[in-house]
């Protein structure tokens, strides 16, 4: 019999998921015979769905099943049936934390704040804004006297998804003994995006330079980004853009002797698949979002370009994006050499 019931409420999205995986690997380390679960929103769902450290996933979409009042009565029912003992809540939301009171698992650990602390048993001091994301997750299970078991990132494939990764690359003609670079240029939100028109350039001076294929990656609404890159190519690149499932992509990116991303999902799966990394950073701040724990990467930042910028920034009416336009294709150029060696 399992010696603890264990469910952990996770975070919305694909990269903070994964800097939430060395906190998971640290608790089954810690309770290697417990049941452990793991709460998550659907679109994450493949960023878990592997995941040899987890014995269940439960699927929180509150837009369908749990939708309303009568969806969280449902789930506060479900987790009721599932007799957990302990809850680590890497997500902050209240509605959260109530409903996992409500279904009377004891200890209750998470971050505090004036809106929930009454409802956690086991309160941490919240986080300092400066310290990476990885560090945050792995504090609150600290708070149990959970120790880390590594700081890597992990997303786990399938031998479909590896298979698919070798036919889908064969497909497309490319060809071993020569480089692939990876270009992903989408991101959840356009001021981290560099210019699709560098991209382009980038592109095609690593194939001429490097004599590399190039692939460009993204989700289904990156489609027009990625043909709009291709068509300001001169070699012809491929595009993966909306073709992959999250674990295909990562399978291909295992393929790539580099990838260069924008701060993105994409951008920690390669990271978590041990692929050759640069990343390009703007508005964001890679000392809490960059890549981490081992690997080879770097992260390309350029200083502040005006007076008045901040970083984090979130000035989504910024019309000049002038953080990432600093990051020159010469920049990534130079990184790229260095890590093809």
């Amino acid at each position: 019999m399992k010696e603890h019931r264990i469910l952990i409420v996770n975070v919305n999205w694909v990269g903070d998921v994964l800097f939430s995986t060395p906190a998971i690997r640290a608790i089954r380390k810690r309770y290697p015979q417990a049941y452990i679960a793991c709460m998550v929103v659907p679109r994450c769902r493949e960023a878990l769905e592997k995941n040899p450290h987890l014995d269940e996933l439960l699927i929180y979409d509150e837009k369908k099943e749990y939708k309303g009042l009568s969806g969280k009565l449902r789930l506060i029912a479900s987790l009721k049936s599932r007799r957990f003992d302990t809850v680590f809540l890497f997500h902050r939301s209240l509605t959260r934390t109530l409903m996992v009171a409500l279904s009377g698992i004891k200890e209750r650990v998470g971050i505090d704040n004036p809106k929930r602390g009454f409802l956690l048993s086991k309160k941490v001091e919240p986080q300092r804004a400066d310290i990476h994301k990885v560090e945050q997750f792995l504090n609150i299970v600290k708070a149990k006297d959970i120790p880390p078991a590594g700081r890597n990132m992990e997303l786990f494939i399938s031998k479909e998804d590896e298979v698919f990764a070798r036919e889908y690359l064969n497909s497309q003609g490319v060809k071993e003994g020569k480089p692939v670079i990876v270009l992903n240029p989408g991101g959840n939100w356009n001021l981290k995006r560099w210019p699709a028109a560098r991209f382009a350039e980038l592109g095609d001076k690593l194939a001429g330079l490097f004599g590399a294929q190039i692939l460009i990656t993204g989700a289904e609404k990156d489609v027009e980004l990625g043909n709009a890159i291709t068509g300001m190519m001169k070699n012809r690149p491929v595009v993966t853009c909306g073709e992959t499932t999250l674990r295909q992509l990562a399978a291909i990116l295992r393929h790539a002797d580099l990838v260069i991303s924008n701060d993105s999902g994409p951008m920690h799966i390669a990271v978590s698949q041990s692929a050759k990394t640069i990343a390009l950073f703007g508005p964001t701040d890679p000392k809490v979002t960059g890549p981490y724990g081992e690997g080879k990467y770097v992260v390309i930042q350029k200083p502040l370009p005006k007076p008045d910028c901040k970083i984090p920034c979130y000035n989504l009416r910024c019309e000049d994006n002038a953080c990432m336009k600093a990051i020159t294709v010469e920049d990534v150029i130079k990184e790229a050499a260095k890590l093809l060696k």
